[in-house]
């Protein structure tokens, strides 16, 4: 015979992890809430507030937006962080958008860095963030300056 209390939430007080376990394979769009472990391969956008680590056998190509992100595995994209980390053996090869990089001396970082200015992620939306090509194709082909009216004849 159980015990059962009458006052119990069915909400609970700790934050999810979800995982995807070596051996999986998951393509898509994902906004989540809590930490996310990836082991398996990733294929998408992923959104989320809190902590998301690529384990050693773990292999990601797309975007991905969280607070903080350890990478032991292969990264391949889009990223925007407050702070990433590449792990001994990670790979990275992606744009990044953070507050804070670091990398392993037996890490590996192929890309490029922009820091983010603010330090809310929520400030930072996905569309204003270019992808290497997308930006510059972007680019103007031709760039005139000019001194304003008032200066000209100085």
């Amino acid at each position: 015979m159980g015990i059962l209390k009458k006052s119990v939430s069915s909400q609970s007080n700790r934050s999810a992890i979800t995982i995807i376990a070596e051996g999986n394979k998951f393509s898509g769009d994902m906004s989540i809430i809590g930490k996310m472990h990836i082991d398996g391969m990733f294929e998408g956008h992923i959104n989320s507030l809190d902590n998301i680590s690529i384990g050693k056998t773990g292999h990601v190509s797309g975007t991905i937006r969280a607070k903080h992100l350890n990478v032991s595995g292969m990264l391949e994209g889009e990223v925007i962080c407050e702070e990433l980390h590449i792990e001994k053996g990670g790979q990275v090869r992606a744009n990044v958008l953070s507050k804070k990089m670091s990398i392993d001396p037996a890490g590996c970082f192929l890309g490029e860095r922009r820091q983010q200015e603010s330090s809310s992620l929520n400030a930072i939306s996905a569309p204003e963030y270019e992808s290497g090509i997308d930006a510059i194709d972007s680019l103007p082909d031709k760039i005139t300056l000019s001194a304003p009216e008032n200066e000209k004849g100085s």
